[in-house]
């Protein structure tokens, strides 16, 4: 495999991408991967440089990009909410520097997946999505997956107690942390609304998104994030987001011992194998469906 560097503009300002491409590019399909903020186009740990090396070894040409603000890009720092014309802008250079290239799988990671599920459906040239730890977070959410997930099990410690009558954590903290939780994990009373308003929370408008979108999706979960949690917390409370996710055109997996980022070789290089096998024989199966 080998790798070039393209640049592209997006209203005046020029952004760098870096394509990852096979020996041979016989492939009508490429990836881009839509990089989380803030952060540049080699991830946490060069997790994006090698997602895409390995999926060019694997035949399928693969492009990151800084979007604009951050790494080698102009332009001020944006948050995920308002990328879209930079994904746009980097299909559109992958297209142009891979003619043979048709379609396109947007692979993202916490708040770029939930970017991509803003983007996807406006494109006809996405055949699928790739959801990572995808981010959903509310001040609400975020209280009660760390209620759930954090302080229950401190509470139920041996350890966790053994410390505190050590003096080696705080009680008073503790408490003051764990009722701020309570406090901010209980319901605010929110206007009803059935079109995309960007006064809707976050998973509102993303499950809007992935109602709208039509294609096929792989979703790839961390065990040990707390991230992921919020996100499972989400789709459990939630019955339009269990339906969604029921889906015959979803995927999913899960790696029960993996944070945020996966890390590890191994982890790294199943979520690489995962990606792969799905480009190239899940995603064309369901697209024939």
């Amino acid at each position: 495999m080998t790798e070039e560097p393209v640049t592209f503009d997006v209203a005046g300002e020029s952004l760098l991408g870096i394509v990852s491409l096979p020996e041979h590019v016989t492939s009508s399909r490429a990836l881009l991967v839509v990089v989380g903020g803030p952060q540049y186009r080699a991830g946490s740990h060069r997790q994006f440089t090698l997602l895409t090396r390995a999926l060019a070894r694997h035949g399928i040409p693969a492009m990151r990009f800084d979007y604009r603000g951050m790494g080698d890009s102009e332009g001020d720092l944006r948050i995920f909410e308002s990328i879209g014309d930079d994904i746009r802008s980097a299909i559109d250079a992958l297209c142009t520097r891979l003619p043979a290239v048709k379609e396109v799988v947007l692979w993202g990671l916490c708040d770029a997946a939930s970017a991509i599920l803003f983007y996807a459906w406006h494109d006809p040239r996405v055949a699928g999505i790739v959801l990572v730890n995808p981010w959903v977070y509310t001040p609400e959410r975020r209280a009660k997956s760390l209620l759930r997930h954090h302080y229950l099990s401190q509470l139920r410690s041996r350890e966790f107690w053994k410390r505190v009558f050590a003096a080696q954590v705080s009680g008073v903290q503790v408490v003051r942390s764990l009722w701020a939780n309570i406090k901010a994990s209980l319901p605010l009373r929110r206007a009803t609304s059935t079109g995309p308003d960007p006064q809707q929370p976050l998973p509102e408008r993303m499950a809007l998104g992935l109602e709208r979108y039509r294609g096929p999706v792989l979703l790839i979960l961390s065990g040990t994030d707390l991230v992921a949690h919020q996100f499972k917390d989400c789709v459990a409370a939630s019955r339009r987001w269990q339906r969604l996710l029921s889906s015959p055109r979803v995927t999913r997996h899960e790696i029960s011992d993996a944070p945020h980022t996966f890390p590890s070789r191994v982890w790294r290089e199943r979520v690489e194998t995962w990606t792969a096998a799905w480009c190239a024989g899940e995603l064309g199966n369901q697209r024939a469906v």
